[in-house]
């Protein structure tokens, strides 16, 4: 099965991943994804990608297309996650998604002024976690446009090449 986009799921529980991962499968167009277990790693995850590399005067990253984000999170809880991807140069337009099971106005109005670009709330029931999930993944991986890679300038040298 050919999978279609990149998505990076970030929750720290594995029984909610592995749902996710069960449903992304069932669907029949699995997109790619990445898994982060907290919200450090998936920081460390974007920063790393958002690093370019040069190659034939192109700026090259490996950005997913949309990050899914679980709110409620030790340590690093979804909004900090939100906010430090707001704030690092090259993710500010990156699709961030809030995937959670809380309904509540607080979330999610903190949600949308933190940047998100969406608020979906897990369905309890199998049938209907897959239908969101799918519908999500595929509006973020195939319906939404996306800018193309940042061209570098010819003159323009490659970071750390002095």
């Amino acid at each position: 099965m050919q999978g279609h986009g990149r998505i990076l799921l970030v929750d720290d529980n594995p029984n909610d991943l592995e749902l996710a991962l069960v449903a992304f499968e069932k669907s029949g167009r699995a997109p790619e994804v990445t898994v982060a277990r907290s919200g450090q790693e998936a920081m460390r995850l974007l920063t790393r990608a958002v690093k370019p590399a040069v190659r034939a005067e192109q700026t090259v990253t490996h950005l997913p297309d949309v990050v899914l984000l679980d709110l409620n999170m030790p340590q690093m809880d979804g909004l900090a996650v939100l906010e430090a991807i707001r704030a690092q140069p090259g993710l500010e337009g990156l699709p961030v998604v809030i995937l959670s099971t809380s309904r509540e106005e607080r979330d999610i109005r903190a949600c949308y002024k933190r940047g998100a670009s969406a608020y979906v709330v897990k369905p309890v029931e199998f049938e209907q976690f897959l239908t969101t999930l799918s519908a999500t993944s595929d509006f973020w991986t195939r319906l939404n446009e996306h800018p193309q890679p940042i061209k570098q300038p010819e003159s323009a040298e490659a970071p750390g090449s002095n």
